[in-house]
């Protein structure tokens, strides 16, 4: 079976009749890898396998044999036009090899089902995924031999009859195909003109009239991203769903329709039930379910809302291998806390493949005791002592292992110019010197860097010249009222160190002064060399003005609503704040 879609009709897409062949102009992948059959039977991509051995007596007295072949396809890329790849001729068409003796009878052509389970290339090779895929290479076939079994001796008040007698034709063929939200909302929004994503759509290529030895059934559309969701609400495997969802779509295509009437509802809910019953899966059936749960209400989406949700990035492929991400006013909210929501975030991402990498003003140990509070902290954690980061604004990077990479230190006079402005004004400072803070008098300010921001607790020098002896020194900050930040503190400290210091301003209420020439976002571009990454691989998130360098420097640069407007005007995007989980909200919206 060629792993395509058949055209979705504007009108109703379960509805197969008065349609041209024109109307049904397929979409073909054009490019695809068939996975290998897990079976041991045989070596082939496809099994054949006899419907003697499966608990069903033969559905047509004229064919009393019926194989199905099941092949599991990766599509790469999706365009209206010509197939690329082909099924064999000995792969869509088997019969029985018998000897011709005089006066034996021809033994019937068998009815071969082929069956392509295909897997849309946004969607990640996860591990249950594969296996149902794998799963429905058998489930499909049994399931379809069962729905066709009911359509002989039945009378249905309301089913388009226009699939009757199958045993008619030489091959039937179908395909599944397994993706996520955004490609089952994109069909939903081209075709239907409803922007959300739903759990199935059925696509029928079935031309009534069209005398052909082969039935063409069409297509299932499965979104595994709404069938995790609906099976976690109904208390069922993901499985379980899936093949509810596969039965569903299997009665569209076979001319049931429940949006016809009530009556067509009732009957193709039964249709459904007897089906799942038979076949020994759990499930009342879709209809049945909806009704239970309501869940057609909760399962529609704003079509405004792009934002992936908490627990569905296994069903997408990352955008960016690595996150580099701010601390204060970006990943900590307004109590200098990691959320629950935005720990979740994290532990999904680093799940899916992608590396958070904190890139702050703050001190390595002050990171680490941080993440700690949510679990994070740690060897199979986001930040440790083995992991890389860029600390204290990129004065400070770690490398692979945690080994610092880079290092740069304050001019020691003019450490001690603002050693001795600090005194004579009494204004709190603290001194950056590697995992130490220092200071010169006790103030309510500087405990606050430990009390609140968690860095180490100040040690009280008794001097300008023992605080400048007892350490090298990075940066050192300035703690007051953020008006006085802004009408006293920075004006004075612009001029005094121009050309010497750089001046910036992570929150407010604080102003540091840095070695010249540099900034979080050259810390961020060390790493990034060390580790052999590029820039195009990358998502920033940050706030403060610190982050602008890092936010011009990333693919995606991300300021949260709550940033300063110097580094909201150069982000690529305007995120949430911080206090409305304004990183987990990036990572789900953009990082996949």
């Amino acid at each position: 079976m060629l792993p395509r879609f058949s055209n979705l009709l504007r009108s109703n897409p379960f509805d197969s009749t008065n349609t041209t062949m024109a109307a049904r102009a397929a979409f073909t992948f054009t490019r695809a890898t068939l996975i290998p059959s897990f079976s041991s039977s045989s070596s082939s991509h496809s099994a054949s396998v006899h419907l003697s051995n499966l608990p069903f007596a033969p559905f047509h007295s004229k064919s009393p044999w019926l194989r199905f072949h099941g092949a599991l396809w990766r599509n790469e890329s999706t365009r209206l036009g010509t197939p690329l790849v082909r099924a064999s001729s000995e792969q869509k068409r088997e019969y029985r090899k018998v000897r011709r003796t005089r006066g034996s009878k021809i033994t019937p052509k068998e009815l071969q089902l082929s069956v392509g389970i295909c897997i849309e290339e946004d969607l990640p090779d996860d591990p249950e995924v594969l296996n149902i895929a794998e799963m429905l290479r058998l489930n499909v076939p049994m399931a379809m031999k069962l729905a066709f079994d009911g359509l002989k001796d039945s009378e249905y008040k309301t089913r388009d009859a226009a699939i009757s007698d199958v045993g008619g034709f030489e091959s039937i063929e179908l395909s599944v195909l397994l993706c996520n939200d955004d490609f089952i909302r994109k069909l939903n929004k081209e075709w239907r003109d409803e922007d959300h994503a739903t759990d199935v759509l059925s696509m029928s290529s079935h031309i009534p009239g069209v005398k052909l030895p082969i039935l063409m059934m069409g297509d299932i559309v499965i979104s595994v991203e709404t069938a995790a969701r609906q099976a976690e609400e109904r208390g069922l495997s993901l499985i379980d769903e899936i093949r509810i969802l596969m039965v569903h779509g299997l009665l569209h295509l076979l001319g049931f329709d429940h949006e016809l009437s009530e009556e067509a509802e009732v009957e193709m809910e039964k249709e459904e039930e007897l089906l799942l019953k038979s076949l020994g899966w759990k499930g009342k059936g879709l209809i049945k379910s909806a009704y239970d749960t309501e869940i057609n209400s909760n399962s529609h989406h704003d079509g405004s809302d792009d934002r992936k949700k908490e627990g569905s990035l296994r069903f997408y492929k990352p955008k960016f291998s690595h996150i580099f991400c701010d601390m204060d006013g970006t990943l900590l909210n307004s109590k200098s806390q990691i959320s629950p929501v935005t720990a979740n975030a994290l532990r999904e991402a680093t799940s899916r493949g992608v590396k958070i990498v904190i890139a702050t003003g703050k001190a390595r140990p002050a990171v680490i005791d941080i993440f700690k509070m949510v679990d994070l902290a740690g060897k199979d954690g986001i930040v440790s002592e083995f992991s890389p980061g860029v600390f204290l604004q990129g004065l400070l990077v770690y490398g692979r292992q945690g080994q610092e990479i880079f290092r740069s230190n304050l001019d020691p006079n003019i450490c001690r110019e603002v050693c001795l402005y600090s005194l004579e004004h009494k204004v709190p400072l603290v001194a950056f010197a590697e995992g130490r803070c220092l200071t010169l008098f006790h103030d309510p300010l500087v405990d606050s860097l430990h009390t609140v921001y968690h860095e180490a607790k100040a040690e009280i020098m008794p001097s300008v010249e023992q605080l400048l002896a007892s350490a090298e020194i990075q940066k050192m900050i300035f703690l007051d009222t953020e008006q006085r930040v802004a009408s006293t503190l920075r004006p004075y400290w612009s001029q005094a160190t121009e050309g010497r210091a750089t001046i910036v301003q992570a929150v407010p209420d604080m102003l540091e002064i840095l070695p010249l020439g540099t900034c979080k976002g050259n810390g961020v571009k060390v790493l990034l060399d060390h580790l052999g990454v590029s820039a195009k691989e990358i998502m920033a998130i940050g706030d403060g003005e610190n982050d602008i360098e890092m936010l011009e420097l990333a693919s995606l640069g991300i300021a949260l609503s709550n940033g300063s407007e110097k580094t909201k005007a150069v982000a690529n995007v305007i995120g949430s704040s911080n206090d409305e989980d304004g990183v987990a909200d990036a990572i789900y919206r953009y990082a996949f």
